[in-house]
């Protein structure tokens, strides 16, 4: 493949999986509101287009048009550039994650991920984390009270429980022998006792997974673990004084979070897109990436799941199960793991 051919894909595919993470962004929100309607036996969005399709498109232009207002007592150029920090550190994450096997194209093989990294797993841990900065700081530019606490329990919160999400993946890479994302899921390939496929939750990281999830929880500041945005106590956190596209963006930053963290989830311990193959080789090209997406989606159901069913935590609840429970199990999962290999 020749320099300019190269550069040419690279540019489509970027914006193809900018498009559809964006994409998938609103309909996440749409998807969470018909979800916990339906379990609090309401509707959810209704009307606007046929199921309330076209409501996220509705959102987005009541945002567009909202007033933005910018109180008189921020520091200016930080309180404008911490959402789109965190929105831009929230979508960059996705561009070494791979969707599935390479597909012919005018005869090139077109890897379905932007770049193919061979630290793939470093680079988004080292992007996400960098996220917490736009939360902390919109909360001290805001000069509020109420969003600088929002702002510092999410810097808490984040940096706590990102040491037990670092653990909990190292028994993947003890496994794989290998911080590729395309080559851990080519670990995950096949069978053993002719069944059971040989993904990671079944290869012996359930516990691995486990803490993986909670920690994902707290890192996206979602329910149960959802503190820095407690209404209740701090007015919506660290995004009080925010207002129209600002706002959004948080929220866009959120969800492209969460869609981050279920593909993450999906290629260190689901397999990735490892399925069940048959049909024309059209089929079995793309079949591989009708597995990722759908084992995705079950993962931000459960997102969804779990904030239409429990409740929120204390925040010293919180910071003990990160430090008390969580911590210490990631460790112990890690030696375990280790001295299995090992042996």
């Amino acid at each position: 493949m020749s320099v300019g051919v190269f550069i040419l894909v690279s540019v489509i595919k970027s914006l193809i999986v900018l498009i559809v993470l964006l994409t998938a962004v609103a309909y996440t929100v749409w998807l969470e509101r018909k979800v916990v309607g339906h379990m609090q036996n309401r509707w959810g969005p209704t009307r606007v287009g046929p199921f309330g399709l076209l409501q996220p498109a509705a959102d987005g232009l009541k945002f567009l048009f909202k007033e933005d207002l910018t109180p008189p007592h921020v520091y200016k150029p930080l309180f404008l550039a911490a959402p789109m920090m965190a929105l831009i550190f929230a979508l960059t994450s996705i561009a070494v994650i791979p969707f599935g096997n390479s597909i012919p194209i005018f005869g090139y093989s077109i890897p379905l991920e932007i770049t193919d990294v061979n630290i793939g797993l470093l680079v988004i841990l080292g992007v996400t984390s960098m996220g917490v900065y736009g939360v902390a700081l919109a909360g001290w530019s805001s000069n509020n009270k109420y969003s600088l606490l929002g702002g510092l329990r999410a810097s808490a919160q984040m940096i706590s429980y990102e040491i037990a999400l670092g653990l909990s993946l190292v028994g993947v890479l003890i496994q794989s022998g290998s911080f590729s994302l395309r080559n851990i899921v080519e670990a995950q390939a096949g069978r053993f006792l002719w069944i059971i496929p040989r993904w990671n939750i079944f290869h012996g990281q359930f516990i691995g997974f486990f803490i993986y999830l909670m920690a994902a929880y707290a890192e996206t500041n979602r329910i149960p673990f959802d503190l820095p945005e407690a209404e209740t106590e701090l007015v919506a956190g660290y995004h009080t004084e925010y207002s129209s596209m600002k706002f959004a963006m948080f929220f866009m930053a959120e969800y492209a979070n969460m869609i981050t963290v279920a593909c993450l989830a999906t290629i260190l311990f689901f397999g990735g897109w490892n399925g069940p193959l048959a049909g024309p080789p059209i089929v079995r090209a793309l079949l591989p990436l009708v597995w990722f997406v759908a084992k995705v989606f079950c993962f931000l159901f459960l997102y969804i799941w779990v904030r239409g069913t429990l409740p929120r935590f204390r925040y010293d609840q919180l910071m003990s199960f990160g430090w008390k429970f969580l911590l210490p199990l990631a460790i112990a999962n890690l030696v375990i793991t280790a001295i299995v290999v090992a042996w």
